[in-house]
Formats: C-alpha cells, sequence, structure tokens
C-alpha cells in the first residue's frame, strides 16, 4: 500500500472503502462494468484486481477486455 492510501485511511478519507472486502469490491466492479459505470476503474485500481478474478466473479469478457491496459 503506498504512503498516500495509508494517509487516506489513517485521516479517515476512505473509510467507504476501508469497510469493503475484497469480494465485496469484486461483486461491486462487477455491477459498475454492467452499469458502464467509470467508478469501476477506481475500485480495480484500489484493490489490484485482475482479468481472472473479475471474470470468475462475473464480469462480462468484453468489458474485461475493454480495460486490458488497467488489469495485471
Amino acid at each position: 500500500m503506498g504512503k498516500a492510501k495509508k494517509r487516506g485511511f489513517r485521516r479517515g478519507d476512505l473509510d467507504d472503502f476501508f469497510k469493503l472486502s475484497r469480494e465485496d469490491a469484486l461483486k461491486e466492479v462487477v455491477k459498475l462494468l454492467k452499469e458502464n459505470d467509470n467508478n469501476a476503474f477506481s475500485l480495480i485500481t484500489l484493490f489490484g484486481l485482475s482479468a481472472e478474478e473479475l471474470l470468475e466473479a462475473g464480469a462480462d469478457y468484453e468489458d474485461v477486455v475493454k480495460m486490458g491496459c488497467m488489469l495485471k
């Protein structure tokens, strides 16, 4: 975890994400991808989600391919 993210957690800026587990983040990203919401990118980068994890969680292949450079 980077310095800025640690600082944000300590200050309470990222309280919503702090309460979010990795499994919940996967479900939320899949839901946001189906809605074509750009907030999915922030969750993907915050949790370091991989393409394989998203596909196993139920994301559409086309949506995952569109984000090729964002995913590991």
